[in-house]
């Protein structure tokens, strides 16, 4: 059994350590099997740590065999990307800037809170150089690759955490979302992620793009998802900007069913042209919903494409970013990266100021747009993953990230929860989702709403071919 416990959910994993049908040692030696198998091909990590994973595993075994386990995800095997801080190994964040000489004593609270729940860290994955743009490569750590297709981008920022959930190789996954950078990968690996409404998953430090940055778990199933976000939305004396806790089990009604629910449905948002391919699979989605009950109203939200205003505040944030970098060690950086930031450095007061006036009427256009529906449903991408090694589909007339990912930066500017649900597969074979978007704070219906669709049309993994 021990070689398919990579594959299974982390729920399953934990029914089968109170049995005593497998172990957390098994479980993770056969994550550490998948890895050693795969991980020359795709790059999902940039840390593997393989002597401490299985030192915690036969930790977590015994309290298992003694009936001590100490969490709800005790023996787990998961992963850490590579921008969240991590006791005991380096978080050098894609950056060849980064000194890996220096005390690494703390731990991120997302990390925290599941290594009090006696998780199995097996490494980090893989992130764009401080998780600056949609693709995963970096000049430190190299191309991260599609695990349906090699050739192809596993998008990004947290595209090695998407990779590892797909291919077993870490059962819950930590992602951060600045842009996209959960729900991107997700969407073009075929995983379930969740980008938290912004301060229920504490965050520290708080990185140079402040407010658009949130975190939340990427996981091969929702139910997964939701133990895995009642855990890290524990609260963090760290963050001032989290919101006041509320200890809620988000697993606890995810079977309640959605019949009634109010969904709004925007196949472009207003603005977007989304291939042909991705259009027809979502609204297929759509209407699946329909069946189990809801009620499906097709219309776009009142708003126009932010995007001025997001190159705008990531920009400022780059530069930022660049400036506090020492000046011997900004060559040393992603080029475009220096560039944004060149633009972001000429950037005045008044038109910050002016982008960050436009963002709070975004969000309240959003949050009074969901007064009148439970849910919004948008494409999660417009199209599917490209070729590695480009920041835009090749000969697509496109510069930067955020031209191909129009549906996802909107909601980090409103902080609402977003959760890319994975919907069905092109003629090529490749994975494309749908995006959730629910009111702030809700994300306890939100899960709801997709694992009702899991239940309805479950998700499907890369197959792996041993060798």
């Amino acid at each position: 059994m021990s070689s398919q416990l990579c594959d299974l959910s982390a729920i399953d994993l934990v029914h089968l350590y109170k049995s005593g049908e497998a172990s957390p040692v098994e479980a993770t030696q056969s994550v550490l099997d998948r890895v050693s198998l795969l991980q020359k091909k795709y790059n999902a990590f940039c840390l593997v740590d393989e002597e401490k994973a299985l030192r915690d595993a036969q930790a977590s075994e015994k309290r298992w065999q003694n009936k001590e386990a100490i969490g709800l995800l005790d023996g787990v095997p998961s992963t850490i990307k590579d921008l969240m801080l991590s006791k005991g190994w380096a978080t050098l964040k894609g950056s060849r800037t980064t000194d890996p000489n220096q005390s690494w004593h703390e731990d991120a609270p997302s990390v925290a809170r599941m290594r009090e729940q006696g998780v199995v860290f097996v490494g980090k994955t893989t992130t764009p150089e401080f998780g600056w743009k949609g693709v995963t490569d970096s000049p430190l750590t190299g191309s991260t690759r599609n695990p349906w297709n090699p050739e192809l981008t596993p998008g990004g920022s947290s595209g090695g955490a998407a990779v590892a959930a797909a291919l077993g190789m870490g059962h819950l996954n930590i992602g951060s979302d600045g842009g996209g950078s959960i729900r991107m990968p997700a969407g073009f690996c075929g995983i379930f992620g969740l980008k938290a409404t912004f301060g229920l998953v504490p965050a520290y430090p708080q990185t140079v793009m402040g407010t658009l940055s949130h975190q939340g778990p990427m996981t091969r199933t929702v139910r997964d998802a939701a133990r895995m976000l009642s855990i890290i939305s524990q609260p963090d004396p760290r963050d001032w900007y989290a919101a006041p806790y509320r200890p809620i089990d988000y697993e606890q009604d995810l079977d309640q069913g959605i019949k009634n629910v109010k969904i709004a449905f925007s196949p472009s948002l207003g603005y977007a042209k989304v291939d042909p391919q991705v259009a027809e699979k979502v609204r297929q989605a759509v209407g699946l919903f329909e069946q189990l009950g809801a009620k499906v109203t097709e219309i776009d939200p009142p708003i126009s494409d932010p995007i001025e205003d997001m190159i705008t505040l990531w920009s400022v944030g780059l530069a930022v970013l660049v400036n506090e970098t020492p000046k011997e060690k900004q060559a040393l950086m992603d080029a475009p990266l220096r560039e944004l930031a060149e633009l972001g450095s000429q950037v005045s007061s008044i038109e910050l100021r002016k982008s960050e006036k436009a963002r709070d009427q975004l969000a309240v256009a959003i949050t009074l747009f969901l007064q009148d529906y439970d849910f919004l449903i948008t494409p999660q991408l417009p199209l599917t993953a490209f070729e590695a090694n480009n920041e835009v589909p090749p000969n697509s007339g496109m510069k930067r990230w955020w031209e191909w990912s129009p549906f996802t930066y909107p909601f980090n500017l409103t902080q609402h929860p977003a959760a890319t649900v994975p919907c069905g597969f092109t003629k090529e074979h490749l994975p494309l989702s749908m995006q959730i978007v629910g009111s702030r704070f809700d994300e306890a219906n939100l899960l709801r709403l997709c694992h009702a669709f899991e239940m309805a049309e479950p998700f499907k993994m890369p197959t792996i071919e041993q060798q």
